[in-house]
Order: structure tokens, then sequence, then C-alpha cells
């Protein structure tokens, strides 16, 4: 069972939201150059001037929390509360003017996520989520979707090209026999499911700042999150994302995918 998280958190959280989201807008097609990393990922001064801003205020309310971002590496702390950004999710999108590109953020108690926050800056949404409550979409609840079939649902990832030969075959045979798959929504997506209108997020090729935001989020409206064999996921998880829209649904996904 996780932690319950400290009612200032998520009003601080939503701080830092604000705060890299004006940071994004400002950059939103208006892009200066773009430089691309050693594994050939974009990325933008808007990625390190968001991260840079998050972390600055961390630092200064809570000096005593770990810092895990995406551009700026990991500060450890001796202390039980850490935080993981990924300050522009979807980088791609956001360089070729799409704006489902999102800031994340998440509060991890012990390695373990209590806290998260999907931003969608150019579509003005945002999605909160605490342990032990419901979440919230724009200040309202939200509620995953009560299909239970896979025949009936729909299928979201953000590229095939994530799959290697093995995990193309298991999303192929997933999402086949949905109702039909989509494809580029990036972080967007577990967003639509946490407020009913996706029901499954199949991923791979993720990162602890892409998938920890998720989870507070995804579980607070009713659905499940968890890797490819039905694990929670932490700091320490690898890299397979597998996110429905409530328990019956989630465990006929595992099994089709071969972990049930």
């Amino acid at each position: 069972m996780r932690a319950a998280c400290p009612d200032e958190f998520p009003y601080f959280a939503e701080e830092l939201a604000d705060a890299a989201r004006g940071i994004a807008l400002k950059y939103f097609r208006n892009l200066g150059p773009i430089e691309y990393k050693r594994d050939g990922s974009p990325v933008t001064a808007a990625d390190r001037e968001a991260e840079a801003v998050i972390r600055q205020m961390i630092a200064e309310r809570y000096p005593a929390h770990g810092v895990a971002g995406e551009e700026h590496g990991r500060v450890s702390s001796d202390g039980p509360w850490s935080w993981v950004i990924d300050p522009i999710d979807g980088t791609r999108s956001f360089i070729t003017g799409r704006p489902t590109f999102g800031c994340l953020i998440a509060l991890l108690y012990e390695h373990q996520p209590v806290l998260g926050i999907i931003d969608m800056p150019a579509l003005n949404e945002r999605w909160l989520g605490v342990t032990g409550k419901p979440s919230l979409h724009n200040g309202d609840h939200c509620q995953s979707s009560g299909r239970k079939r896979v025949a009936e649902a729909t299928v979201f990832a953000t590229s095939i090209d994530m799959f290697t030969g093995s995990e193309r075959q298991q999303f192929d045979r997933l999402s086949t026999a949905a109702r039909f798959r989509s494809f580029g929504a990036d972080c967007y997506a577990y967003g639509l499911l946490a407020s009913g209108h996706a029901d499954i997020v199949m991923e791979s090729d993720m990162s602890t700042h892409d998938f920890l935001a998720l989870v507070p989020v995804i579980e607070g409206s009713g659905g499940c999150i968890s890797d490819w064999h039905g694990e929670p996921l932490n700091f320490f998880s690898g890299r397979q994302v597998l996110a429905t829209a409530n328990p019956a649904l989630h465990r006929q996904c595992l099994a089709m995918i071969g972990a049930g």
C-alpha cells in the first residue's frame, strides 16, 4: 500500500506544472535550433529551461527532496521524497507543431509514485492523480471507461517503432483484436484513458520519467497500470507499460500478451 500524500504537495505540483506550461507555450511553434542526443532523440531549449525552473522551485521549497529529470540527471537525497520530471513528453510532437506534447511531474515516496500530473499546455488540459483520491481533469473528477472486453476497446501507442520484434508480436496480438488502434498521442493517451475516451495504452522503450506520473492518474480514475507482467510500476521498473480502463480489462490484456 502506498503512503498518503500530504495535502500541500498537490498544490505545489500544480505550481510546477503552471511554470513549465508557460515556458512550453513560449517556445511552441516558435523554436530555435534543435539539438539531438547520442540516442538520436531531439531536445530543445524549452525542455532544458522548463526542467531547470522546476528543479529550482523544488530546491527552494523542499531542499531535502530528491529530483530526477530527463534533461539534467538525478539529484539524490537521503530522505524518502523525490520528484521525477519530464518537462516535455513528446518532444517530436512539440517540434513538429502538434499539440499532444505534455509535461509529466511525479512525486515518489520511497520510490513509489504517490502523486502525478499530466499537463497538456497547448490543449489547456491537466490531469492530477493523488494516491487514495479520485483523479481530476481540469479540477473535475474523471472516470475511466467500463469496457471490459478487448474486442470493444480502443488501443493507443505513441509509435509502432517503439516495439522490438517479439514486443511487436505481442502488441499486434492485442491491438488487432481490439475495435481499433491509434498512434501518436504521447502522454495524452493516458489522460484520455483516465477520462474514459480510450481503453488501453500499451507501450515500450519507456523511461521512469515517461511513466511514473501516469500511475496515480490512471489508478485514481478506476483504471489499472503495470508492466507487461502485471507488476506495479516504481522507480526501478523496466521499459514496458500497460494501462487499461479497469481490472477486468487489464487481466484480459495480460492474458493475451502472455502474462496471464
